[in-house]
């Protein structure tokens, strides 16, 4: 079995969230499962300029989204599996991949249309592809070039599967952008690539490719909902029998305390309770906070409304008046990033805050140093931001909502091991961060918690071979 896994961004090629993750570490793991696996994605030259060991082809693909256009093609492996990184400058030699502080790039319709072409025109080239499995909007226009452009017709035999990552960005441009993109007219319908007088490339993926997919089952069945579905549920309904749930994993190699070279003390699960309150004690000499004897509340997380960070505007003042600490990582709408700093100014003695460009060595301090993991979730598809957590034996706090629902079992249920609350509201949220200072009290139960989630096997070994067997009944029409 052959599958390109195409994907706007790719870890540790370019990344700005959990796409890049999944789409770096699910190839490594399929190959244990028969599946022969390349992973696609831009040449971003910022980004990937003189680093990894990435080779030029020698093969140049006649891509034709505006008039035609030469793409280079380059290939690395050296991260357990083979990329392929699809090179266009004028496109994507940018600072940032998909637009900057002010807006989206005015072209992306032009950069990833090029994109979903060069992928079809690569598969030509290699020849023997079973499946391509697309992720989010900017691969949404691959199946549909697939079934409906005559350019693409002798790989008609090749299987789609899309997987949705996060259902409210949809890749929404004007309808007259169709011809540059090469899109039959009369597609343009209810049925098909419309979307309230727009086109939408995440649609276009929902509607042609032979099958869908999200990173929970839970989101999954939310995404069917008025309220989840951003306008989507409806043709989501429809599709409801070519519809599945597969929880991410996280690369068990990449988030590992024993070996990780930026914790400031290794630890495994039989020193777990003593490396961490190493970590704990330098994490706070580093960034000013005292009494390590207190809960320790840790964020790692873009700041964005999506991530239920307008509860701390209605309750900053009865938190901070707990017996706690936190440290906050992260960057993203103004709001949130004044919020954060304001709250260092205002409780210096509780909270630390480090705001701006994501640091990766900060954020796995902070995941090893905490004794709790916040994820107040307005919506999370799936979250890796727990997983992680409970990697490192850090016990996560989360709503019960998409993929935090199907990985964290409230402490209070039998075989349980964290803190879930379903109403993103002020007593609730209250009431979560209360039980968990509740259960540092508790230091035996508390510690046994800490091991018992080191011992939970949240690698993408599970996840894989679900996806293996969905990518042979997608091949065999079993769908």
């Amino acid at each position: 079995m052959k599958v390109l896994l195409v994907s706007s961004e790719v870890f540790p090629y370019a990344k700005t969230g959990g796409l890049a993750d999944v789409a770096g570490a699910l190839p490594k793991y399929l190959k244990n499962f028969g599946a022969q696996t390349y992973a696609v994605l831009p040449y971003y030259t910022k980004f990937v300029e003189g680093k990894h060991n990435i080779k030029d082809t020698n093969i140049i693909l006649k891509v034709d989204v505006d008039g035609e256009k030469e793409v280079k093609v380059y290939e690395d492996e050296s991260y357990g599996y083979k990329a392929f990184l699809l090179r266009y400058d004028p496109y994507f030699d940018r600072e940032h991949l998909y637009g900057t502080k002010d807006g989206d790039y005015e072209d992306n319709h032009l950069r990833f249309g090029l994109f979903s072409k060069g992928v079809l025109k690569l598969a030509e080239k290699l020849g023997d592809i079973d499946l391509i499995h697309l992720n989010d909007w900017q691969t949404g226009l691959i199946p549909l070039y697939l079934k409906h452009s005559e350019e693409f017709s002798s790989l008609r035999g090749i299987k789609t599967l899309l997987t949705i990552h996060n259902i409210a960005y949809q890749g929404l441009f004007p309808a007259s952008f169709m011809e540059v993109l090469s899109i039959p007219s009369h597609l343009f319908n209810i049925e098909g690539i419309e979307f309230y007088g727009k086109i939408s490339f995440l649609k276009s993926g929902i509607v042609y490719s032979d099958a869908i997919n999200t990173v929970s089952p839970t989101y999954a069945e939310e995404i069917q909902t008025k309220e989840y579905g951003y306008g989507l549920e409806g043709i989501l309904k429809k599709r409801k029998n070519s519809l599945f749930g597969i929880i991410n994993g996280i690369d068990w190699d990449v988030w590992d305390p024993e070996k990780d070279p930026f914790i400031y003390k290794n630890y495994s699960k039989k020193n777990a309770i003593s490396g961490k309150k190493e970590n704990k004690r330098k994490l706070f000499k580093d960034t000013g906070l005292k009494g390590t004897c207190k809960p320790l509340f840790g964020i790692v997380s873009r700041l964005a409304k999506q991530k239920g960070f307008d509860i701390f505007l209605e309750v900053q003042d009865e938190l901070f008046q707990r017996d706690l600490k936190m440290v906050v990582l992260g960057s993203g709408d103004k709001v949130y990033n004044e919020l954060f700093l304001n709250l260092t100014k205002k409780y210096p003695d509780k909270i630390y805050a480090r705001i701006g460009v994501y640091d990766e060595a900060f954020a796995r301090k902070i995941y090893a140093a905490s004794d709790f993991f916040l994820m107040p979730s307005v919506y999370e598809p799936c979250g890796l931001g727990q997983m992680i957590s409970m990697r490192f034996g850090t016990i996560p706090v989360v709503r019960t909502t998409g993929g935090l629902k199907d990985t964290v079992k409230d402490i209070n249920e039998e075989g349980g091991y964290g803190i879930r609350f379903d109403n993103l509201n002020k007593e609730e949220f209250l009431g979560a961060i209360d039980r968990a200072i509740n259960l540092y009290k508790d230091k035996k139960l508390k510690n046994a918690t800490v091991k018992k989630i080191m011992s939970l096997d949240f690698s993408w070994n599970n996840s894989a071979k679900e996806y293996s067997k969905l990518y042979q009944k997608i091949i065999n029409n079993g769908i």
